[in-house]
């Protein structure tokens, strides 16, 4: 039997790519709009003191994050993490947070046309070449750093190196107003130590088989043939097999095809009881989930569609500040959203989940520590 021959990796340590995240976004845009909340844990969604218990956490401030708060969370579970004297709990304005990040994309544009949006408040720049003419990546950074301040009022955490892969861990350090560079001659060492789980799309059930492996870490990643990795991993496999050589190939994208994954089903008769609702909004999330990991995606909006024996379809949304991928995850947020806008008095002829805004599982949002 012939070996396989490997595939070969394509260093682009040239490149210049910055990974802008604003800080804690949707929580900021609000603190600015009503400074009085400075000092509160702010939590993105509605009250579900006033809500029936019901909502889901959109974000939170670095206040509220302290508690324990995370993005997708019930709001239920938020209320009992942080005392009742300090939480506000704020309903999404998501045509705010739009044109707020209209503010943002301008500036990015005084720099680059070559801008990869992530979601509202994220995004890749490729700056190699640059509208200012500027040779030092971490000049521009700054500079783009002080623009955001001083025409939203809203700090971000900013990622320098010559990938996305690694710009996108940069950014995630030294949050909030963070300014992290990993430059070529540092990123094997950083990646060594690095803990598998921490690696862009490795999840649970990766990890286990990796552990099975001996893999704990980027060092051990390194020490695994690649045609093993892609054996065992398929494409998810060469990606590893990539990042563990702090590789990554894909270029800043200007324009992004914006997918969605979702599955619906239809009732006849229709459905009357919450209690059936509960458990297809279970099986579809199982189904949509099972389509993302097929297509190696996850998103940040989950929107349920409803339909009624009258015919009349309601959707409802809601975003994330962080990927949304596990079938437990997209059912937790779909049912929170049919306790809150769900209506069985005529009856359900139709549920239907969505994911939309989504990107490659190899973006994910993680925290690391870094070089200091």
């Amino acid at each position: 039997m012939a070996e396989w021959l490997e595939i070969p990796l394509q260093y682009h340590t040239e490149r210049k790519i910055i990974h802008v995240d604003m800080d804690a976004f949707y929580a900021s845009v609000e603190i600015r709009e009503h400074p009085e909340l400075k000092t509160r844990a702010v939590v993105i969604s509605a009250d579900p003191r006033e809500n029936h218990g019901h909502g889901v956490v959109t974000t939170a401030n670095y206040v509220a994050r302290q508690y324990g708060v995370h993005s997708a969370m019930p709001a239920a579970q938020a209320l009992k993490l942080i005392p009742r004297d300090k939480v506000v709990f704020v309903p999404p304005h998501f045509e705010l947070y739009r044109s707020v990040s209209a503010q943002i994309h301008q500036i990015f544009h005084q720099v680059t046309d070559i801008i990869e949006p992530i979601s509202l408040d994220e995004a890749f720049l490729d700056v190699t070449e640059n509208k200012w003419h500027e040779t030092n990546t971490i000049k521009i950074a700054m500079r783009i750093q002080q623009q955001i301040i001083q025409t939203t009022h809203l700090t971000c955490s900013l990622g320098i190196s010559y990938n996305k892969f690694l710009a996108k861990v940069a950014s995630d350090h030294n949050k909030p107003v963070g300014r992290t560079i990993i430059r070529p001659e540092q990123a094997q060492a950083f990646l060594q130590d690095l803990p598998i789980d921490k690696f862009f799309g490795v999840g649970k059930k990766t990890q286990e088989v990796l552990h099975e492996m001996q893999v704990y870490t980027g060092g051990d990643l390194l020490k695994i043939p690649q045609m093993e990795l892609i054996a065992k991993f398929n494409k998810m496999g060469f990606v590893m097999y990539k990042h563990a050589r702090g590789v990554d190939d894909s270029p800043v994208q200007e324009r992004r095809e914006r997918r969605s994954i979702g599955k619906e089903r239809t009732y006849n008769p229709p459905i009357e009881v919450n209690e059936r609702v509960e458990r297809e909004l279970r099986t579809i999330s199982e189904q949509v989930a099972a389509a993302l990991a097929k297509q190696q995606m996850h998103g940040r909006v989950i929107v349920l569609k409803m339909r009624n024996s009258l015919f009349e379809t309601t959707t409802k949304r809601q975003s994330f500040d962080q990927y949304v991928v596990s079938a437990e995850q997209i059912f937790q947020i779909a049912w929170q959203l049919w306790l809150t806008h769900g209506n069985l008095s005529n009856g359900i002829r139709l549920l239907g989940i969505t994911v939309t805004e989504l990107d490659p599982r190899s973006f994910e949002n993680i925290d690391l520590p870094l070089f200091e």
